[in-house]
C-alpha cells in the first residue's frame, strides 16, 4: 500500500484557516526570489507547480493566496499520521514527510486488504482532518501510480491480474523515476504511453539509458521487487572526537562542531535522508558525560543544522571544565530528498548546496569546507 497526503502543506494551512478552502493557495517564499513549495489544486489549474519561481507563479495566478509556510506545523502533522500508521500496520516505511509505504501481505486472511485499507484511511482522516489518497497493489511502483490516479482524496486497488490493463493507457510521466529529461528522450523515440514503453526490447532500453533503462522498463511492466523497509525513529547518523589532550578552547570546539555537522549533513544528502532531531554530547575530563537534544523540522541543510548544533553547545557547555570528548548526532531520520526550505532560501542557496555536493562527490568530502573564525 502507498499513501500520500494530498497537497499536504496546503491542507495543514486550511485546517488552521478554513477561509482558505476553495481558494488558490501557494506555499513558499513570499518574495519574488522565492520558490513554490506546494500549491492547491485550484492554483494548479493556472499552471502553478512545485519548484516554480514564485514570481512566475504570481503571474500565472495573480489572485492566489501566498503563504510563507510553517515547517514546524507540517512536521507535527506528519508525525501524527506516522503514529497512526505505526499502530495499525505490520510493516511500514516513511518515504517522505507526506508519504508512506505499507506491506500488508497476509492481512487478507483476517480482514481483507481493501477493507483494512479503507478503515485505516478513514481513521487518519478522522483523527487528523487531512485528506489522504491510497493505492493498493502488488508492489511499490504500481501502488504509487495507483495513488496518483486516486487523487484527490481517494483510494484505488489494482489486483495482480489488473496491473497491465491499469498501466497500459497511462502516460510514461506516471512512472516514478521519469523526470523531464527522460520523458523528452522517450518521447523523441515515439514513446508516450506505458503500453508502448513495455513493448520496447529491454536491450534497447539498456543501450539508450544504461541500467536506469532496465529499471524503467521493469516498472512499465509492473515489476518492482523493492521491499518495504521497516521505519524506525531510532535510526541515526553521527560522529564524535576524543582529544589526546583535554581542552578548554571554546573556539576550537565550535569550529570542530561546524566541521562535523558539514560532513554528516553531506552524508545525509548523499543517502537522501532528512533529520528532525539534533543531539550534542560533551564528556569532561572527569568523565562526566552530558547530552542535549532538540527536535526541528525535517532538513538536511548545513546552515540550519549548524545553528541548531551551536545553540545546543552553548546551552550545554557551561561548567568551563576541560573537555575530553565532543560529538553530534542526527536522529529520527526519514528517507527523502530535501524539499528546500523554500520559505527562506533562494534558488542561489539551492545551487550552492548542489554545487558543493558535486565537488565533494568528485574530489572527496574534504574538498570544500565552510570558512570559520
Amino acid at each position: 500500500m502507498h499513501l500520500d497526503l494530498d497537497t499536504f502543506f496546503v491542507s495543514v494551512e486550511r485546517l488552521n484557516n478554513n477561509s482558505l478552502i476553495g481558494k488558490p493557495v501557494i506555499i513558499g517564499g513570499t518574495s519574488d526570489r522565492g520558490v513554490v513549495a506546494s500549491c492547491s489544486y485550484e492554483a494548479r489549474q493556472f499552471g502553478v507547480h512545485s519548484a516554480m519561481p514564485m514570481k512566475f507563479a504570481r503571474t500565472l495566478c495573480d489572485h492566489a493566496v501566498v503563504i510563507r509556510g510553517d515547517m514546524d506545523q507540517y512536521s507535527k502533522y506528519s508525525k501524527n499520521v506516522t503514529e497512526i500508521v505505526a499502530e495499525q500496520a505490520p510493516v511500514y516505511e516513511k518515504a517522505s514527510i507526506d508519504e508512506h509505504y505499507l506491506d500488508i501481505t497476509g492481512m487478507d486472511r483476517f480482514f481483507g486488504n481493501l477493507k483494512w485499507s479503507q478503515e485505516l484511511r478513514q481513521r487518519i482522516i478522522k483523527e487528523t482532518g487531512l485528506p489522504i489518497s491510497f493505492g493498493v497493489s502488488v508492489n511499490k511502483t504500481v501502488s504509487k501510480i495507483a495513488t496518483g490516479e486516486a487523487k484527490p482524496n481517494g483510494l484505488l486497488q489494482v489486483s495482480q491480474m489488473g496491473v497491465q490493463p491499469f498501466l497500459n493507457p497511462l502516460s510514461i510521466k506516471k512512472i516514478p523515476m521519469i523526470g523531464n529529461k527522460t520523458y523528452h528522450l522517450l518521447r523523441s523515440m515515439g514513446i508516450s504511453d506505458i503500453k508502448t514503453l513495455r513493448q520496447v526490447p529491454p536491450d534497447m532500453m539498456s543501450r539508450v539509458m544504461g541500467k536506469n533503462g532496465i529499471v524503467i522498463w521493469k516498472k512499465a511492466n509492473g515489476i518492482d521487487m523493492t521491499p518495504v523497509r521497516q521505519y524506525s525513529e531510532r535510526k541515526s547518523i553521527g560522529t564524535e572526537r576524543t582529544f589526546e589532550t583535554d581542552t578548554i578552547d571554546v573556539t576550537m570546539l565550535r569550529n570542530l562542531l561546524i566541521s562535523m555537522v558539514e560532513k554528516i549533513t553531506f552524508q545525509l544528502r548523499k543517502k537522501q535522508k532528512l533529520t528532525s532531531c539534533v543531539t550534542v554530547k560533551i564528556r569532561y575530563s572527569n568523565f562526566d558525560t552530558h547530552t542535549l537534544q532538540k527536535h526541528i523540522p525535517y532538513t538536511a541543510f548545513d546552515h540550519i543544522l549548524i545553528d541548531t548544533t551551536l545553540g545546543l553547545f552553548k546551552r550545554l557547555y557551561h561548567r568551563r571544565m576541560l573537555v575530553r570528548l565532543i560529538g553530534v548526532k542526527f536522529s529520527h531520520l526519514v528517507q527523502g530528498s530535501q524539499q528546500l526550505n523554500m520559505f527562506e532560501d533562494t534558488p542561489e542557496m539551492t545551487s550552492l548546496y548542489q554545487t558543493m555536493d558535486k565537488i565533494r562527490l568528485r574530489f572527496g568530502s574534504d574538498a570544500i569546507r565552510r570558512a570559520v573564525i
